[in-house]
């Protein structure tokens, strides 16, 4: 089981609350460079490092990494279809309104389409919910569940991780599970998505 965050200089942290979770992997994103951290710490857990990048400079960054993440905007087309991230996250933050008949989701069956066809899997980020205000947390679930379906209808790969940005914003792979199964998830798509990276 993988997790995902967002260390600033407390990788330390990060990696003694992952081992208290019972996770086997854990994925440093940066920004901009790999700080020498994989040989610092002794720990059972495999590190890996990531970069976050914007859509245009997704090809720059895979000399750099072999897994290079973009946090999606308004417009995702070119990060599906050109650029090809090993994943593209946050989806469901990237779109200021709703239409009348369906939620402004981020996600559409073209996106899905391009997404299965050039690898790029779909994060779905537990700290979306968590660290957003109660207004619109209730639009990022509805627009995460209709997100699921898609994926589910398109046999698109999704990821779920916390996303977290400081070590207590982490949680538990069986929590993160279950939250996504009350979303719409099954239990083997759930599963597979912890370990999908």
């Amino acid at each position: 089981m993988i997790d995902i965050v967002f260390p600033k200089g407390n990788e330390k942290e990060f990696i003694e609350i992952a081992e208290k979770l019972g996770y086997k992997d854990l994925i440093f994103v940066y920004e901009h460079k790999f700080p020498d951290v994989k040989d610092k710490f002794k720990t059972k857990l495999k590190i890996h490092d990531a970069l976050l990048v914007q859509h245009k400079k997704v090809i720059s960054a895979k000399n750099k990494s072999k897994l290079v993440f973009i946090k999606a905007d308004e417009d995702n087309r070119f990060a599906f279809e050109k650029s090809k991230p090993s994943m593209v996250f946050a989806l469901e933050e990237s779109q200021s309104r709703d239409y009348m008949h369906q939620r402004g989701s981020g996600l559409n069956h073209i996106l899905c389409r391009f997404a299965k066809e050039n690898k790029v899997k779909i994060g779905f980020s537990f700290n979306s919910i968590l660290t957003c205000n109660t207004m619109t947390r209730a639009q990022i679930l509805g627009r995460m569940q209709q997100n699921i379906m898609l994926c589910r209808k398109y046999k698109c790969k999704s990821v779920i991780a916390s996303f977290a940005k400081t070590p207590y914003e982490m949680r538990s792979p069986k929590d993160l599970m279950a939250f996504f199964i009350e979303l719409g998830m099954h239990q083997k798509e759930a599963k597979d998505s912890l370990n999908a990276l």
